[in-house]
């Protein structure tokens, strides 16, 4: 695990660095920059957070921050449009949740080879025998297999059901159009697949801490992201010692790395922390950024 205070030193020796931007453009054009808005707080003077800039120079990439926890807020850029990538799968299960009884997390779904992928690790192993939702879930949100989320978006009807699912939970932003691994090409000014890390983050609030899903069915997901297995190096590792965290993380092409949690820091009100992040020319993505940002959310926070 990241040593937050080593991470947390750094910001003091980090250039400070703004990016200018416009609204995104349509798929064909370049690349946009980003406005300047970066954070408020519940009063009504915005706050300027010159380590979250500091970072977007140091990883030359674009950061997206929205963390509320304690009736505090730490915003960066937190309605500007992210590819939301394997985000998603915590959504379509929720969805999957929503719409159906228990019970119906026992209905084994059949694929075919043809429906795997790259990140099918899980799913490859029971092409036989199919998978029951309930695995299917597991798959999805713990292990992120890419075949496991598009089963659960075909069990809804596709990717505009989910997002007609988000608009029953009032996220007016994140649109799903396409499913993986298309989804993860993450272009530049391509609106589709998109979200706000303020809106994504909300939805994530919204079923984990709020009642969005009956009890048995909130508890069920939680407990999934819980045990992710995947994000070590993301928010996880910007953690205090001894918290809690259900997360969901995101990796695409122009180094899109994302980590949607929710925080239980130890004697402390849960924090939701949704970081997204991407680079204008396709490089590798860098999950240091995710974690440090996280390092200073949960230090001004906590």
């Amino acid at each position: 695990m990241t040593d937050r205070r080593a991470v947390l030193k750094t910001f003091a020796l980090l250039p400070l660095a703004g990016c200018a931007a416009a609204p995104p453009p349509p798929a064909t054009t370049a690349p946009a920059t980003t406005t300047t808005t970066t954070t408020t707080t519940t009063s009504a003077a915005p706050v300027r957070h010159d380590a979250l800039f500091a970072l977007e120079k140091k990883f030359d990439a674009r950061l997206g921050v929205f963390a509320a926890g304690a009736g505090r807020t730490v915003e960066h850029r937190a309605d500007e449009r992210f590819a939301f990538c394997s985000t998603f799968k915590g959504l379509a299960a929720a969805a999957v949740l929503h719409r159906n009884p228990m019970a119906h997390l026992d209905t084994v779904i059949a694929y075919t080879d043809a429906d795997l992928m790259k990140s099918s690790a899980i799913t490859r192993q029971h092409v036989a025998t199919g998978m029951s939702l309930r695995d299917l879930c597991d798959a999805a949100v713990r292990y992120s297999d890419g075949t496991a989320g598009n089963l659960l978006l075909r069990d809804l009807g596709g990717p505009a059901e989910l997002t007609r699912y988000l608009r029953e939970l009032g996220d007016t932003e994140t649109r799903m159009d396409r499913a993986e691994p298309d989804i993860t090409s993450a272009t530049p000014g391509d609106p589709r697949d998109t979200a706000t890390p303020r809106a994504l983050g909300t939805d994530y609030r919204r079923l984990v801490l709020g009642d969005a899903l009956a009890p048995e069915k909130r508890a069920f997901l939680t407990g999934l992201l819980e045990r992710s297995t995947t994000g070590a190096k993301r928010v996880r590792a910007g953690v205090p010692r001894g918290s809690r965290v259900a997360n969901k993380t995101g990796t695409g092409s122009y180094g899109t790395v994302n980590d949607i949690a929710v925080v239980w820091p130890p004697g402390r009100e849960p924090v939701l922390v949704a970081i997204m992040s991407s680079k204008a020319a396709d490089t590798e993505y860098d999950e240091a950024l995710v974690a440090e940002a996280a390092a200073y959310v949960l230090e001004t926070l906590t």
